[in-house]
């Protein structure tokens, strides 16, 4: 994913419409507006499917697809245009494949910036693991919306147009999610203590 892609139509980010841009200008404009977002498609597509190698294939596709489709982008949100595409991707994976997917087990990064010691450690893992759990376990379109404002912190009106809802809807999805979030937590909680 990291070579260069070719790109053979005009962007309208920056430039009238109608007015066609050099190759060269067109590949610079894909890789500066859509590249730098390769890591954060890649976190939304892991979690909404739950398979790292599903996520990568999925990305890898939907980079081509932005890449195919370059000349609709209007110029106005990158990151939101490249999230679109690339949920509605997982969704349509999501369909195709219908089976729920088991987590893998990532190893997680317990990077510590106060204390060190092996028990802090290992409760900083097992709470890790709870919320890992907890957000693994929403909807789909829960667990969409909470990667996007929390992991990759979004705002409400980015997270409308990625995912093609209405403001109203994003602010329902989240303010669900949380309270399932919660209520998993809560009941975590209870279990271990």
């Amino acid at each position: 994913m990291s070579g260069t892609l070719s790109l053979s139509r005009t962007a309208l980010s920056e430039y009238p419409p109608g007015k066609a841009m050099s190759q060269s200008t067109l590949n610079a404009e894909f890789e500066r507006v859509i590249l730098p977002h390769l890591n954060s498609a890649y976190n939304l597509a892991r979690w909404l499917l739950r398979n790292e190698h599903d996520a990568q294939d999925v990305v890898h596709d939907s980079f081509l697809r932005a890449h195919r489709y370059f000349e609709s982008f209007d110029g106005s949100d990158g990151r939101a245009w490249l999230f679109g595409i690339v949920r509605n991707a997982c969704f349509s994976f999501l369909r195709a494949s219908k089976i729920q997917q088991i987590p893998t087990n990532e190893d997680l990064d317990l990077r510590s910036s106060g204390e060190a010691s092996p028990e802090h450690a290992m409760m900083l893992k097992e709470d890790l693991q709870a919320l890992r759990d907890c957000i693994e376990a929403l909807p789909p379109e829960y667990r969409e919306a909470v990667v996007l404002r929390e992991l990759e912190e979004l705002s409400y009106k980015e997270i409308s147009v990625a995912a093609g809802i209405a403001l109203g809807t994003v602010m329902s999805r989240l303010n669900r999610a949380r309270i399932r979030l919660e209520n998993c937590l809560t009941a975590k909680a209870k279990e271990i203590g």
